[in-house]
């Protein structure tokens, strides 16, 4: 049984054949029903969301399924009933099970014991289907993605950045995180983007320096200095990752034609400055929307596995 819990899931030839499906699915949405039925897709959501729940609300019907959503205070997973448990009612229940939660042991759980694919629809520790709509929005705006370079600046230890090293790798890019002491990868994530680089010519380092970062880069990428459960955090946050904001002096230093990406929701004035979200650069928009044809693929491709 597949599934996609981690971006590394997904061997290179894989997620190419992911990025191309997306793309033949976004030109023509309602050409493929592998949910026709229809079959139902469980969606639980644990944190707050409004691009996850809608995209997958969204792309599950267009396949033709239904899209079941599963209140996740309600269902008390891990707290009324075990994941163990709730997974094994689920699976007798629906084709796939997209879970938006906190920790990935709890979803590697849910994996183990559903029966079905399980998705990952964002934890603490990464968030895989919104780089698929990344490197689908970077081929749809700069072509292909191999060889090109990555600054990611900002929180370097959130999930967004560790997807960014393992998926970015995957591709074949040269990512760079630049964040100050304490606010960056872990050394495994970095040792695991060598690993896979070493078969698709990408990397993944770490500067301090955040123009040194962005210097000549193809492709800027920064997230909310104040993650879901970090909101406490939140004046310490600022004040250290301040230096890091995407501003236009920053993005300066990057290709001139260089693309902003942002997963939202943007933090106006902290992380990004206003000017470079609805600048010309910034594809934020086009990236929010493509987090439905990204999923349909996941879906798709992982449903075709599951019957062979």
């Amino acid at each position: 049984m597949r599934h996609f819990l981690r971006d590394d899931d997904l061997s290179p030839e894989e997620q190419a054949e992911v990025l191309d499906l997306a793309a033949a699915l976004k030109a023509a949405p309602f050409d493929s029903t592998p949910l026709a039925g229809p079959r139902s897709v469980a969606m639980i959501f644990d944190k707050p969301t409004l691009r996850t729940q809608t995209s997958f609300a969204a792309g599950i019907a267009e396949l033709g399924g239904n899209p079941m959503l599963v209140e996740g205070r309600l269902a008390g997973i891990g707290v009324r009933e075990s994941v163990e448990d709730v997974a094994r009612v689920l699976g007798r229940q629906v084709a796939v099970v997209v879970w938006r939660t906190f920790f990935q042991s709890d979803l590697d759980t849910m994996a183990q014991w559903a029966g079905v694919p399980v998705v990952n629809a964002l934890t603490d520790d990464f968030h895989p289907c919104q780089l698929i709509a990344d490197l689908l929005t970077i081929r749809e705006h700069a072509g292909e993605p191999a060889g090109k370079r990555v600054a990611f600046v900002g929180d370097g230890a959130c999930n967004m950045a560790s997807s960014w090293l393992l998926a970015g790798a995957t591709a074949g890019m040269h990512v760079t995180v630049s964040a100050p002491d304490g606010y960056q990868p872990t050394d495994e994530l970095l040792a695991r983007a060598d690993e896979i680089g070493g078969s698709t010519g990408g990397s993944g380092r770490v500067v301090v320096d955040p123009v040194e970062a962005v210097s000549g880069a193809d492709v800027v990428v920064t997230d909310t200095w104040v993650s879901m459960g970090k909101e406490l955090e939140e004046r310490a946050r600022a004040k250290a990752l301040g230096p890091w904001s995407l501003t236009p002096e920053l993005l300066a230093h990057a290709a001139e034609d260089a693309l902003v990406l942002h997963c939202l929701p943007a933090h106006r004035g902290q992380e990004i400055s206003d000017e470079v979200l609805e600048g010309p650069q910034s594809v934020v928009w086009d990236e929010a929307e493509n987090r439905r044809h990204a999923q349909k693929a996941v879906l798709a491709w992982l449903l075709e596995r599951a019957a062979s």
